[in-house]
């Protein structure tokens, strides 16, 4: 439950930033263009102002292209970009804290085991945080069973850190998916409203299929930039779970020989 409350808190707060900045640079431009205008309007002509009224600034152009796109399909797929952006951010934050300093941490409980035994070693473990931590714990808790005990303890806690790890990635990869098949759908949709306007007319007009053909290309475009945005994150994100994992396998490899040695000096 903390973990969605995150994901839905981070998503709340892109949405309305989002909203914020939209509207803020709006007002801002709106009273500096009537400030600046406002000691000239006497000496300047219409032919110098109408240039000046067609700029656009990208934020404004991206705007402008969104709502002329369609609330319905381009809503969709900014929320297909707003949650998928959520749940990327909070893995990255999950995954940044579960890295550990992996060689740091075998010596510090090749040493803490050699001084003061297993209970000493477990106690470095229970100070560190990261999977990595929780795999020798789990491991160095069975080692007065058996070295076997503690190797399946090892590779049982390992699948269960690895299920933490990858937990909601494939919403991700959900919503990568998503967006290009909305924007898809756009496509198809605006198309046959181009051909209900050339049927219902007649007569074959460019002006009476422009408007279909620019919200087919549109929904396109935003659902391509939406997937291309997410796959980035999505690549990141597998990328740190690998290193994070080949870590895990390494330092369990690493716990048994400890182990071994530990119970052949006894």
């Amino acid at each position: 439950m903390k973990r969605l409350f995150s994901i839905l808190a981070i998503a709340a707060v892109m949405t309305f930033g989002n909203v914020q900045a939209s509207t803020a640079p709006a007002q801002l431009l709106t009273a500096n263009v009537q400030l600046l205008i406002a000691p000239i309007t006497t000496t300047t002509t219409q032919e110098d102002a109408a240039p000046a009224a067609e700029e656009l600034t990208f934020h404004q152009n991206l705007k402008k292209r969104f709502i002329e796109g369609g609330p319905g399909f381009m809503g969709i797929v900014l929320l297909c970009l707003i949650l998928g952006l959520a749940i990327a951010i909070e893995r990255i934050i999950f995954l940044s804290l579960s890295t550990t300093n992996t060689k740091k941490l075998q010596q510090n409980v090749e040493d803490a085991l050699n001084s003061g035994g297993v209970e000493a070693a477990k106690e470095v473990c229970r100070n560190t945080k990261g999977p990595v931590a929780s795999i020798y714990y789990q491991g160095l808790d069975r080692a007065d069973e058996s070295i076997d005990a503690a190797e399946k303890a090892v590779v049982a806690y390992g699948g269960v850190q690895m299920g933490q790890l990858e937990k909601n990635v494939s919403w991700v990869s959900l919503f990568i998916a998503l967006a290009p098949m909305l924007g898809f759908m756009g496509t198809v949709i605006g198309m046959i409203q181009a051909f209900d306007k050339i049927e219902a007319a007649g007569d074959m007009q460019p002006s009476l299929v422009a408007g279909g053909i620019k919200v087919a290309l549109l929904t396109t475009v935003f659902g391509l930039i939406v997937a291309i945005i997410l796959q980035i994150f999505y690549n990141y994100i597998v990328a740190k779970i690998d290193r994070i994992v080949n870590d895990m396998e390494d330092a369990s490899i690493t716990l048994i020989d400890m182990l071994v040695a530990y119970k052949n000096k006894k």
